[in-house]
């Protein structure tokens, strides 16, 4: 796979409409402080599906909207497409160029496009899965991410490793299948609760159904003595 361009919007210091195309060859993008490359990095990191505010150096994910100047007004969208190239058939797309869009709103409404066409934030992740390439995948490092790696913590080095080994698409299927697993007993247990709620009704009817033929019985005894006693007592009259 190769990183064909960035198209940015509204999104930190990229007031205006901006696209940066990557030739091939590029392995280092230089520049002073200030100019704008580690947004750059955010941005590529943000339209990946980066979830928290400040691996973005944000508190909030609104902050990511360019907020205005002196001179300019603030924007009400920051808007992020990357593109890129599928030589290899490593993504399962049939398309040569894969473009990435991801939009957020100050009323905090976003959005994610894939090739033009809307979709959910888990299709993304599902796509570059095992890649190498994603918000926290080992293709961009950060010196939080280098602090990471060095770190005495070893669930968060571990997390690089396996993204690099290509194991991080099978945990992932597995932590999906066992939270449906657990959907699907808690979906168990109402349904026992309720055929035991049905049970009961059923016993109830059982016995009113058992009642109504003990009156019946009854009734029809009742009814049938008394028309014996009027008959009896209608012959004792005319004799």
């Amino acid at each position: 796979m190769i990183l064909r361009k960035l198209a940015l919007f509204g999104f930190k210091s990229f007031a205006d409409k901006s696209e940066i195309e990557f030739g091939t060859g590029i392995t280092a993008v230089v520049g002073p402080n200030g100019c704008g490359k580690s947004n750059v990095v955010d941005a590529i990191r943000w339209v990946f599906g980066e979830q928290k505010a400040s691996a973005l150096r944000s508190s909030n994910m609104q902050d990511v909207i360019f907020s205005g100047t002196q001179h300019r007004q603030p924007l009400n969208m920051a808007e992020v497409t990357i593109t890129i190239e599928n030589n290899k058939g490593i993504l399962p797309v049939e398309y040569n160029d894969i473009a990435i869009t991801r939009r957020v709103f100050r009323n905090g409404e976003s959005e994610y496009r894939l090739n033009k066409t809307p979709c959910r934030l888990r299709d993304i992740h599902n796509l570059f899965l095992d890649t190498g390439i994603g918000s926290n995948a080992y293709t961009t490092i950060e010196n939080n991410m280098i602090n990471t790696i060095l770190s005495d913590k070893a669930e968060e080095r571990r997390i690089l490793f396996e993204e690099a080994a290509g194991i991080g698409k099978y945990k992932q299927r597995r932590k999906e299948s066992e939270k449906k697993l657990e959907y699907t007993r808690i979906d168990l247990s109402r349904i026992n609760d309720k055929v035991l709620d049905r049970e009961k009704d059923v016993a109830s009817l059982a016995r009113q159904v058992e009642k109504a033929k003990r009156y019946r019985k009854w009734h029809d005894e009742l009814k049938t003595l008394e028309v014996g006693y009027e008959d009896r007592h209608y012959k004792s009259l005319k004799e």
